[in-house]
Parts: structure tokens; sequence; C-alpha cells
């Protein structure tokens, strides 16, 4: 990505360290180490100390449960622990927490990220999709077997991640926003969407856009990515042009759709919520990201 922009949840800085995750005698020496550590969840919500992750001792109560090896932050090994239960609630239902959240450093926000996806993951996958039998956590936690030995079918899982395509769609200078039901007023954001099977990403980016806004997309291009933990998102941020400018709005799932100037965009960049224009996402969210790449783009 240019003009140095990087996406927030990103840039933990660990050794995922893969190869102890593979081999159990690495990883009980991992478990062993005297400066292991657990990563402090109330839940899915993380202890925090300012805005720092509180790290525990990783004592043998903990060593007991199920724990997912995160890796190796500053040479010393990383675990998280899988929660009673995990969350089944959309990414907009969670705002309060999400608020908490940001106030974690770049770092720790963004190692956070990565572990409160995978022990949701977990937490919500305990029994085979395939035949509904137990399944018990392998690989260090990046993996779940079914128990064959017990009637079940062996087959294994692997945590799931599901690609968003996101896209700023750019027309003669302005760009196109929009805003779904229930969102606070007078918010707009990139226009977003699953990638779905059989398509690729620039199909999903011209899909989407004309589902949602009926706008015809062409001339796709990838910007950046950023992983999003509600519950385990790639949000993938694109760049296309659009073919026409006639708006037509699926208002089963959009509220508004519009198209934003240069001028108007940046003042709500710059203004926060005192902007006249509209109220631009959050700096966590990659459209942020993509909005402030843009106003670089075109002012070079």
């Amino acid at each position: 990505m240019s003009h140095g922009f990087k996406p927030a949840l990103t840039g933990h800085g660990m050794d995922r360290d893969d190869h102890t995750r593979a081999d159990p005698e690495k990883l009980a020496a991992a478990l062993a180490h005297a400066d292991a550590r657990l990563l402090a969840l109330d839940g899915l919500m993380p202890v925090m100390e300012g805005n720092a992750l509180v790290l525990g001792p990783l004592d043998d109560a903990a060593r007991g449960a199920e724990l997912v090896y995160l890796g190796l932050k500053d040479g010393a090994p990383l675990f998280a622990k899988v929660p009673d239960k995990g969350d089944t609630r959309q990414a907009y239902e969670q705002r309060a927490n999400r608020a908490l959240l940001m106030q974690l450093n770049p770092r720790d926000l963004a190692i956070y990220a990565g572990a409160r996806s995978l022990v949701d993951w977990h937490a919500r996958h305990r029994f085979c999709a395939n035949c509904g039998k137990p399944t018990v956590l392998s690989k260090g936690g990046w993996q779940r077997n079914c128990l064959g030995d017990n009637g079940g079918c062996g087959a294994p899982h692997f945590p799931r991640t599901d690609p968003v395509a996101i896209m700023l769609v750019e027309h003669e200078g302005d760009v196109l926003l929009g805003r779904g039901h229930g969102w606070p007023d007078g918010t707009y954001s990139a226009l977003a969407g699953f990638v779905e099977p059989g398509e690729s990403l620039e199909e999903a980016v011209s899909r989407e856009t004309f589902e949602e806004a009926g706008v015809t997309v062409s001339d796709v291009t990838y910007v950046a990515s950023q992983p999003w933990p509600f519950p385990s998102q790639l949000m993938i941020g694109c760049h296309g042009r659009a073919d026409n400018r006639e708006l037509t709005i699926d208002e089963t799932e959009m509220e508004d759709v519009r198209w934003f100037s240069r001028a108007e965009v940046a003042e709500a960049m710059s203004m926060g919520r005192e902007a006249k224009s509209f109220v631009a996402p959050p700096h966590e969210a990659i459209a942020h990201t993509l909005l402030a790449w843009w106003l670089a783009e075109t002012d070079s």
C-alpha cells in the first residue's frame, strides 16, 4: 500500500512459530517454558491495563485447559485459553466492545485480533460438522480433529477466515459510499460484501457494487487488507472505476448510497463527527484507511 498507510489490527510483530505447532515435543517444551505467558481474557474480551494487554503466567491450572499457541512474543511462548462459549453476534452488535478494544496500542490490538478469532472459532466448533461427534484441539490450536476412535469420522477442521471485498468505487473524481440500516446517524462507509464461492475478488467487487447500488464497475485493483475478528473476516480493500453514475439502491440491504466529492471526503476525515458532509468510518476500520489512501492518491 502506497503513502505509508497501514490498516489497524495488523503488525503484531510476533513469530508464529509454525514448526512448533506441528511438533508435539516442541509444543510441550513451549508449554513448560519458564517464560511462557497466557493472554488474560474475560470470555472473549481482553483484560487490559491502560492501553496494553495483560499477559499472566502460564500456571498449572491453565495448562490443563484448551490452549491455543499464538507464537513467540519477544521470544517467549504466548498462549490463549479457549472460552466456554463463543460469540454469534454480528459485528454491528458489538460496537461498545469494539470502542473499548480500540484503546489498545496498535501491536497489542493486532495480537488480540488474531487470538480472538482463533479462540472464538474453537469455542463454536467443539463438534464435527460432518458427523456431529466431539472434536479435540490439535496442532497448538490451529486445527481441530474429529475423534475417529470414538465413533467419529476422524475429519480435520481448520480455523476459517471469510474473505470480504470492500471497495472504493470512483467516478469522475467522486467516490461511492453507503450506509446500512441501523447505522449511527450520518455515518457512511465503503461498500462491502462477502466473496462468494466460485468468483474472483474482482468479480465480487463488481457484483456487490451492482447489487447494492446498481453501478457497474471495471478496472478493479487491490489496495490493502485487514483482519477483522468479529468473528473472523479478511477485509480485502479494493479500488474500482464506475462505468456509470446512476444509482439503483437495494433498499433491503442499504439505507442510502450516494456519491461524495473529494472535498466532502476530506472534510469528513478531518472533522470527525463535526463534519457536515458525513461521518467517516472509525480509524480501526479499513474503510477509513482506504479513504485516507484515496485522498493521498488524488492529491499526488
